[in-house]
């Protein structure tokens, strides 16, 4: 009965690991870019455009901030037109374990 739980938990991690990574995923390397949340009204122009990574290494260690809204602030973008996303991986063995993996989150905008 161990056996049976833990090939399940173990399937479950493997399975489920790389969710965040992107539409589409490489064995030795991979560099993506997808769109991600507009604005529906689409009455926001685009001055500026900023970008902020999280970024992981020997799936050890994460360090870095992608969200939206911190991103927005620190580069003065007042008003939100687009979020996009792009990914970075490089040797990644069975979607659990990577040399090198970045997520990054692009925010576009109106801006000071």
């Amino acid at each position: 009965m161990k056996i049976i739980v833990f090939s399940i938990l173990l399937t479950s991690i493997i399975l489920l690991q790389n969710c965040a990574t992107g539409p589409t995923h490489g064995i030795l390397f991979t560099n993506t870019k997808f769109p991600g949340e507009f604005n529906p009204a689409n009455d926001v122009r685009v001055t500026k455009t900023a970008e902020g990574c999280n970024h992981q290494i020997l799936t050890l260690f994460t360090i870095g901030d992608s969200g939206a809204g911190t991103i927005a602030k620190e580069n003065g973008i007042e008003r939100i037109a687009t979020i996009d996303h792009s990914t970075i991986t490089v040797i990644d063995f069975f979607g659990f374990l990577s040399v090198y993996r970045s997520y990054c989150t692009i925010v576009s905008g109106d801006g000071k």
